[in-house]
């Protein structure tokens, strides 16, 4: 025996705020809780079992695993029982008195107040244990570690209200019981039917069998149960056959019952495509992910030959809110020979594709020596590769066969997909393939795509030509797209930060070559006739003036000033070098803290322009020198820059004001 000493912990601060935020926003898919607490009990199942691997002493005599629940009407209980891996005293307080996850914060902070929003965002973020108190005012935990002595038991118990209790106690049997003492609005769960139902609808393919005592399940379902409700004229022979037989019922209900499997406990990546439903695959993919909603899309197949393995891969309806946090565990659950070997195996999958979820199982790969990392082997990389074509071409489909689908994959991870082409030089050209943008000829942002516009590229186009901008609306508006849209030239737009870095790496699509059309020198090649090089050379020569000023008062701003040919309605415009970083890219090294080079764009104007055609006649060279500033700062404005002296250029701005209403 042990001496019970009880400590009463707090909880952290995000778990307070997800048991509340839980408590109230599930009020309409409360049964989840079930599903959750079974996923668990098979994980701490599947730990077990790969434990054992190395350690045949953990079993402790008992090697078959399934996941029990158990209630009780009258004390308003549900119990889920597993004889699994179990925690100790220090895991129970990590497990269940924190989140360890990174982003939770962040998480809470992203919630809206509405509640069916909300409850999406929780699926999102995974609810595991907290769930229990969705439907139980006060939740019991009772766990040991597979391997411990029966002394080293642990009590949990908490009623959600900022703090649990933990103390030691006597345990014989290995594993974790967790009690729910169910709300009174919520204690027709402790329903055999519902409770088998349940089970059904979200826990069929859990690869160990849920079992239910087989009379407390069917007990609402006896139509022996109302013996004593006989028809008086029943005969004396008959009456004393019922109660022969409800004597043999009680006796049988003080015997152990019979146990009944619930679920299918088949490992649902093991069976043939064709025995499976869409309604099958769904609630698996919510077993592994945890997510309330449904897959967008997935692959299952299976491999045989030199590399035998199965796998089982899911497109997600929805982006984790932290999706972008590259500290986050991703990758697949590995099965070799269906014995668990890990939770989010990373080897198999690129960073880029660290949204997809879903399982890889095996004939035998090598482990090390602790049995719980893959080594780098040739084999693994064969399966990642073999596993990367198979989701770009399950993109491919996507896009291809159902394009609305595929624009709500591009919603949620087009982002992340563009990290492709600079993590995936081999499959480069593919996801270029996948990738889409928004377009001066598209009404809708983000559905162009590389193809769509090499389709549309004129005879003598030998360029596939974007403009990078800080957001969509800066890129639209670009004096740098003027010249492009009086010649009817389609020109993608890129507005993401992570799109300069992308097209550093993607420099060409089927042989057109990628150019920014603000960086160096504008080239339009057969797209340009006589008439517009003639005209350039004389505007050329009549604006050497103007030129050589702007050069002077610019000198600590600007590289150069030319003349340009790529604007019609504007003054001017800033043009970067062809290899310098644009101010996407500067934004997103200084943020990394990285130091920077300095450089200076060129200033191209239009020497058309009424305002230009003003300054070339500006003989104050003070005014000029102001006029000069003005028009620098504009072009800085116009491409989504932020201004190094914005309070000087104000006042510029309102001198010039007050001159003009002089």
């Amino acid at each position: 025996m042990v001496e019970a000493v009880k400590e009463t912990k707090p909880f952290q601060a995000e778990v307070k705020q997800l048991l509340q935020l839980m408590i109230h926003a599930l009020y309409s898919n409360k049964e989840i809780f079930l599903r959750e607490l079974i996923s668990n009990a098979s994980d701490a199942s599947d730990k077990l079992r790969f434990a054992a691997l190395d350690n045949q002493q953990l079993w402790e005599g008992q090697s078959e695993l399934n996941i029990r629940v158990e209630f009780d009407k009258e004390k308003q209980t549900i119990s889920i029982i597993d004889q699994g891996i179990g925690m100790t005293r220090e895991e129970v307080v990590e497990n269940l008195g924190t989140i360890a996850k990174s982003g939770t914060a962040q998480f809470l902070q992203s919630l809206t107040g509405d509640q069916k929003q909300d409850a999406n965002m929780i699926g999102q973020f995974g609810v595991g244990f907290y769930s229990a108190f969705v439907v139980a005012d006060r939740v019991e935990v009772f766990t040991r570690k597979a391997g411990q002595p029966s002394s080293q038991g642990v009590h949990w118990e908490s009623a959600a209200e900022g703090t649990f209790n933990i103390e030691a106690c006597d345990l014989a049997q290995r594993g974790t019981r967790v009690v729910m003492h169910l709300r009174d609005e919520d204690k027709d769960f402790a329903d055999g039917w519902r409770l088998r139902s349940i089970i059904r609808k979200y826990s069929d393919h859990i690869a160990f069998p849920v079992v239910m005592d087989k009379d407390a399940a069917y007990a609402e379902m006896d139509d022996e149960e109302d013996l004593d409700t006989a028809v008086d004229n029943t005969s004396e022979a008959d009456q004393d056959a019922k109660q022969t037989k409800k004597d043999k019922k009680a006796k049988d209900a003080d015997a152990k019952p019979e146990v009944e499997v619930v679920n299918k406990a088949t490992a649902l990546w093991t069976l043939p495509r064709n025995d499976i439903s869409d309604e099958d695959y769904q609630s698996f993919y919510k077993h592994i992910s945890h997510d309330f909603e449904d897959a967008l899309s997935w692959s299952h197949n299976k491999v045989e030959g030199s590399q035998e393995y199965t796998s089982l891969l899911y497109i997600p309806k929805r982006a984790p809110f932290d999706m972008y946090n590259r500290e986050k565990p991703r990758g697949l659950k590995l099965y070799v020979q269906r014995v668990f070997i890990m939770d989010d195996a990373e080897q198999f999958l690129p960073l880029y594709l660290r949204f997809i979820k879903g399982v890889l199982d095996a004939k035998d790969l090598p482990l090390n020596v602790s049995r719980e990392l893959l080594q780098n082997n040739k084999q693994v990389e064969t399966i990642k590769t073999a596993l990367v074509k198979r989701i770009l071409d399950m993109l491919s489909k996507l896009a291809k066969n159902e394009p609305e689908k595929y624009q709500a994959f591009w919603k949620e991870f087009g982002a992340a997909l563009k990290e492709g082409p600079a993590e995936d030089y081999s499959n480069r050209e593919k996801i270029a393939g996948l990738l889409r943008f928004a377009s001066t000829q598209s009404a809708d942002q983000y559905n162009v795509s590389l193809d769509d516009y090499v389709a549309r590229m004129k005879p003598q186009q030998k360029h596939i030509y974007y403009v990078s901008a800080e957001g969509y609306q800066a890129a639209k508006n670009s004096p740098h797209l003027e010249v492009f849209k009086k010649k009817g030239i389609e020109v993608l737009l890129l507005g993401e930060r992570i799109d300069e870095w992308m097209t550093g790496y993607l420099t060409e699509y089927q042989g057109k070559h990628m150019q920014n059309i603000a960086k160096g020198d504008l080239d339009l090649g057969e797209l340009e006739d006589e008439a517009d090089k003639k005209a350039k050379e004389a505007l050329q020569e009549s604006s050497k003036d103007v030129i050589e000023r702007l050069k002077k008062v610019l000198s600590e701003k600007v590289s150069d000033v030319k003349i340009t040919t790529r604007l019609t309605d504007s003054p001017c415009c800033l043009v970067l070098g062809a290899y310098d970083m644009g101010a996407q890219m500067r934004q997103i090294m200084q943020a990394a803290g990285q130091s920077l080079p300095t450089s200076k764009p060129t200033l191209e104007i239009n020497p058309q322009h009424p305002l230009i055609e003003k300054l070339t006649q500006e003989i104050q060279d003070d005014r000029f020198e102001n006029l000069a500033m003005i028009l620098f700062d504009q072009a800085v404005l116009s491409e989504g820059s932020q201004l190094s002296d914005p309070s000087s250029y104000v006042t510029r701005i309102n001198n010039l004001l007050l001159e003009l209403t002089q």
